[in-house]
């Protein structure tokens, strides 16, 4: 028998609203649409599937401030985290959204429409209170503050909601449970005692130890339930990551183990997030859950401290274990003594025996570099799949964007290095230069500043998928704004290196040395909005690399890009 879900009901509004599905669907193509994200659609999921009982739609201003100050609904009901659908004045303006109103939550993938909110209140939050209540302060180093203040609306509408369709999905359809799946299939497999393993990162051979001995402690089976939805920026992506868990699956004793997948999207809350994950296992039927060692941590903020202690999470799940409903199973990190060939918890591993470790950063060090990964580590099944995923240096790709005046030889730069890396071959080289894009992808752009930014999110975007197929591409517009430059740096970033070189070839000499003349037509008003001219050029502040044609020659400056590129093993092949 599965644990009860958390308020003693499942909120399986998939179930609850299916005999009414006709009329939900012609009603939804009646009323206003509002387009979710791809957070709000991971939140909705689980909320019509009941993986966020006891709730039945977004929170509405009550529920918001009750579960922020106090962790608990306005009925009573433990709850961590603020379950919210953020929305813009200009939305609700378009849509004439109100109390009492009915609106249809549409899929952005496919316009198709999942469920219908009736709306209990529309509100403006708090957000810095609900920054430091809920994530402890109002660093952006924290992903969950930098999206609250960066990426989320102004206003949250709060309501319940009535499900018309489940999400499609068309990867790994056949461990896509929802809570009432899982339960029953626990169900069909006798399972009445099963230990939940939340995990966003590959799995090793120390956590097929852990979860068997969690397990067999506890008498129980284990239910592998990894994030699929949205994680830690910068993460393994999940395609990768269940391959892995699939190979690691047959390493378990015949019949322990079933692996899940979860649509949930992680805030990286610590401690709220802890208790969080731990009702949501609660209501897809596991007994126990396990809590590790800084359990859903974002890592360091903005001084180089943690954002929460080591404990913190299980400390938090501790407290609440009575309201919970559910076993906390902390857990040591796994240490491998090599003398005696086994994994034990770092409690547990006497002084001066002799042990072996493998961080995350040697890890990623040694696929990088092709260089061997033990078996007392990993499983040769589970390092082939990372090796496939994670290809060696020199099959990566990567950005070199040069940024600088008009006419400053940033061109010039960028064809020589084209030609320099097409000679070394070994990989496809993409040239960006500002002129060709401004022609063919961005001829109906002008020269404000939303345009020249959106130009340059255009090229980052060309970029950051060639970067992603593993070519190297060159970009070389003017890009003027620091606040563009670092939005193409992240959006490229997420796929491989990007390198910012500056051509700080003076303003004088670039407009002295202009044969084309355009600098001539812009001081005679000409050409309006001309960076340099009447128009601003900010300064790169920290880029990889400054180099000025003024002093030095194309030839160099290439040779200079080179020697970066190859000193992080870029070029190491040739």
């Amino acid at each position: 028998m599965a644990n009860p879900p958390h308020g003693g009901v499942l909120k399986d509004l998939l179930a609850r609203d299916a005999p009414k599905h006709k009329e939900l669907e012609q009603e939804a193509e009646r009323l206003p649409a509002i387009i979710l994200t791809e957070r709000q659609l991971c939140d909705l999921e689980l909320i019509i599937s009941g993986g966020f009982s006891p709730l039945e739609g977004f929170m509405n201003e009550k529920d918001y401030n009750e579960v922020v100050e106090n962790l608990r609904l306005a009925d009573g009901n433990l709850f961590s985290m603020p379950i919210c659908l953020d929305i813009s004045q200009t939305a609700i303006d378009e849509l004439g959204l109100k109390t009492g109103t009915r609106a249809t939550l549409r899929d952005f993938r496919d316009d198709r429409n999942l469920a219908i909110i009736t709306i209990d209140d529309i509100y403006k939050p708090d957000k810095p209170k609900e920054a430091k209540e809920v994530f402890g302060g109002d660093d952006e180093q924290h992903p969950a503050v930098k999206y609250l203040y960066r990426t989320a609306q102004d206003y949250y509408v709060g309501g319940k909601v009535e499900a018309i369709s489940r999400l499609n999905h068309y990867d790994y359809v056949a461990i896509r449970y929802t809570p009432a799946e899982l339960r029953a299939h626990f169900d069909k497999l006798g399972w009445s005692r099963v230990v939940a393993f939340q995990t966003r990162n590959p799995m090793h051979r120390a956590h097929r130890e852990l979860t068997v001995r969690a397990a067999r402690s506890r008498q129980a089976n284990v239910l592998i339930h990894p994030v699929v939805g949205l994680t830690k920026p910068g993460d393994i992506d999940h395609f990768t990551r269940v391959r892995v868990y699939q190979a690691l699956l047959p390493r378990y004793p015949n019949g322990m183990a079933v692996l899940g997948l979860l649509p949930l999207a992680m805030r990286m809350g610590g401690p709220r997030e802890a208790i969080w994950h731990a009702i949501i296992r609660k209501n897809h039927g596991a007994t126990h859950f396990i809590v590790g060692r800084d359990h859903a941590g974002p890592g360091k903020n903005s001084k180089g401290v943690d954002f929460y202690g080591p404990y913190d999470a299980q400390y938090a799940v501790e407290k609440y274990r009575t309201e919970l409903g559910i076993e906390v199973v902390p857990f040591q990190q796994m240490i491998y003594l090599p003398d005696s060939d086994e994994y034990k918890p770092d409690d547990e591993v006497k002084e001066g025996v002799r042990t072996l470790n493998i961080s995350g950063t040697e890890l990623r060090s040694r696929l990088r570099t092709g260089k061997d990964i033990p078996e007392w580590f990993s499983y040769p099944e589970v390092v082939r799949v990372l090796r496939e995923s994670h290809p060696p240096k020199y099959k990566q790709g990567f950005t070199v964007f040069l940024t600088g005046y008009q006419n400053s030889g940033k061109d010039t730069v960028a064809r020589a290095l084209d030609v320099t890396l097409n000679q070394q071959g070994g990989r496809s080289v993409s040239l960006l230069l500002g002129e060709t894009v401004r022609s063919e992808l961005s001829s109906e752009l002008g020269f404000s500043h939303a345009d020249r930014s959106k130009n340059i999110q255009r090229i980052a975007f060309v970029a950051a998928e060639l970067t992603k197929a593993g070519a190297a591409v060159i970009a070389a517009p003017i890009a003027p704004f620091q606040d563009s430059r670092q939005s193409a740096r992240e959006t490229i970033s997420q796929y491989g290196n990007f390198y910012l070189i500056h051509i700080a070839t003076s303003l004088q000499y670039s407009e002295k040395t202009d044969k084309r003349g355009v600098y001539a037509k812009a001081r005679n008003g000409e050409i309006k909005g001309f960076t340099g001219v009447d128009d601003p050029y900010e300064e790169p502040e920290k880029p990889d690399l400054k180099v000025d044609l003024e002093t030095t020659t194309v030839r160099s400056a290439v040779h200079q890009i080179v020697l970066l590129l190859e000193s992080d093993g870029l070029l190491e092949r040739f």
